[in-house]
Parts: C-alpha cells; sequence; structure tokens
C-alpha cells in the first residue's frame, strides 16, 4: 500500500483519533522516499537548523552504510541533505532491550530537539506521546527487534499548527491559536502530516527512521479530509487533545467544516 507523498495523499491513512496504533504499511523499494526532492529547500533547512545534525560514535558506522546503500559519499548528514527526508538512526547496545537514537539530521523537526533525545531509548523518547507506554510501546519494541534487512514500513501521523512552515516548534496554544475563528481557519490553520519509514540497515543491524514533513493550508486540502479532521479531533484520546493544542482551535476547525460542508450541499 503507497502511502503518498503530500497531505491529502497521507491523511487517510493515518490514524483518525480513538486508541493509539503503530498503523504500519509495508513499502517497495520505490515506495520509500520522495522521488523528486527539493534539494534547495533542503540545504536552506539544515543552514537555518545546524543543530538538527546530532551524531554519536555509535551512529557514525551507520551512516556511512546508509550513505553507501544511497550511492553518496559521507555519512547521516550526506544522506539527509540528498533526499526530503530527514533521517535518524537507532541502535541496540548489547545488554539493552530497547534500541536507542544515536543519529539525527534533521532540518524540520516536529516540535523536538535532536540534541534533548540523543542517547535516550525509545520509551523515553516517546514519553510526551499520551498513551504511549500503555498502549504502544511493547508493541513498537517487538517490531524492532524482529525488523529483517530488506523490509521497509511507513505510517503517517498528523497535526494542527498556526504556521506553514516546514519547521516547526509550538507556541502555546492559546497565543498559536488566538486570531484563528470558524470563518478564517481555512487560512490560519495548517496540517502537518509526518510519513515515517522504518528499515534496518543489512551491515551495522542500525534501524533508520525517516520523517518526510508535508504541510498544507486546511483550505487546500479534500472536503473528505477537512471532515476527517474535524471528526478526529473529537476523538481524540483523554489528554492528546490538551498536548496538541486543541482545546484552541477545535471549534474553529469544526466550525469551518461544517460551513464548507453546508456550502457543498447547498
Amino acid at each position: 500500500m503507497s502511502l503518498g507523498f503530500s497531505v491529502d495523499e497521507l491523511l487517510p491513512k493515518a490514524r483518525g483519533g480513538g486508541q493509539l496504533k503503530m498503523g504500519l504499511a509495508k513499502l517497495e523499494e520505490s515506495e520509500w522516499l520522495q522521488p523528486k526532492p527539493d534539494l534547495v529547500a533542503r540545504a536552506e533547512g539544515f543552514a537555518a537548523y545546524p543543530e538538527g545534525v546530532q551524531i554519536a560514535p555509535e551512529g557514525e558506522a551507520p551512516g556511512a552504510e546508509l550513505a553507501a546503500m544511497l550511492g553518496l559519499p559521507g555519512g547521516l548528514p550526506e544522506a539527509a541533505r540528498a533526499h526530503h527526508e530527514d533521517m535518524c538512526l537507532l541502535t541496540l547496545r548489547e545488554g539493552d532491550e530497547q534500541y536507542r537514537l544515536v543519529g539525527a539530521a534533521v532540518a524540520w523537526p516536529s516540535d523536538w530537539a535532536p540534541a534533548d533525545k540523543m542517547g535516550l531509548p525509545l520509551r523515553a523518547l516517546h514519553g510526551p506521546i499520551q498513551g504511549y507506554e500503555e498502549q504502544l510501546a511493547s508493541g513498537v519494541d517487538n517490531f524492532m527487534a524482529k525488523l529483517k534487512p530488506g523490509a521497509i514500513y511507513g505510517r503517517c501521523n498528523w497535526f494542527i499548527a498556526a504556521t506553514g512552515e516546514k519547521r516547526w516548534v509550538a507556541e502555546p496554544p492559546a497565543q498559536a491559536f488566538a486570531d484563528v475563528t470558524s470563518d478564517n481557519a481555512g487560512e490560519t490553520l495548517f496540517v502537518r502530516s509526518e510519513r515515517q519509514t522504518l528499515r534496518r540497515l543489512p551491515k551495522t543491524g542500525a534501524i533508520l527512521f525517516t520523517i518526510g514533513i508535508y504541510v498544507s493550508a486546511l483550505s487546500a486540502l479534500s472536503q473528505a479530509n477537512i471532515q476527517r479532521l474535524a471528526t478526529a479531533v473529537s476523538s481524540l484520546l483523554t489528554g492528546e487533545g490538551d498536548r496538541r493544542g486543541a482545546g484552541a482551535y477545535a471549534d474553529a476547525l469544526i466550525g469551518y467544516a461544517k460551513r464548507q460542508e453546508l456550502e457543498r450541499a447547498g
């Protein structure tokens, strides 16, 4: 199943509220990375955020393996600069049960800083995600342990942001969404989707996690996706909506969706 490479294509495959789930789809090699990346935008992104590149000693060999696999000299930074996707490397230390982040080349993070996450195990990496420990942690650990070289899996998610910038640092929701109304939500709310993939590197055994960022104004989405988001924000997990700042924009988004539906019907 292909995930696509745009917010409109990704949203129907993303979780629409309710219990957390991995939601993985097996991908072919041709579906792994965006085929025509904007390398100027990538260069600008890394130049504006040089601290997005963080590599521990344990990440050097996997980074070199990844670059060689992609036909590039160098390591992890060169691999990420030559593709649309941000890239992270995780390895399993002897005696550990969880993979740890040992390398990151991230130009467009979704409200996180690689320097703060380096060396952390998976459960700590996902600590801020409401429900992760209870609903996902064991399944993710088992998946990572069993992932075979050559297999590629993908998934996607979504966030609502008050900016269309690819590098997103969330502001306090009451401030970020202060001017959003049901009348202007189409232009003031932006949907941010991460197209994530996982694969194991055959020589080092490290796991590569890629994050392709796609952003769209709410008004640019299909009517079906606008309605999908309106339903989803009403069914987020207890506590999850607070983390996402949904209380500050949900009414405006739902009102906008209802108005669009009425206009379409009329």
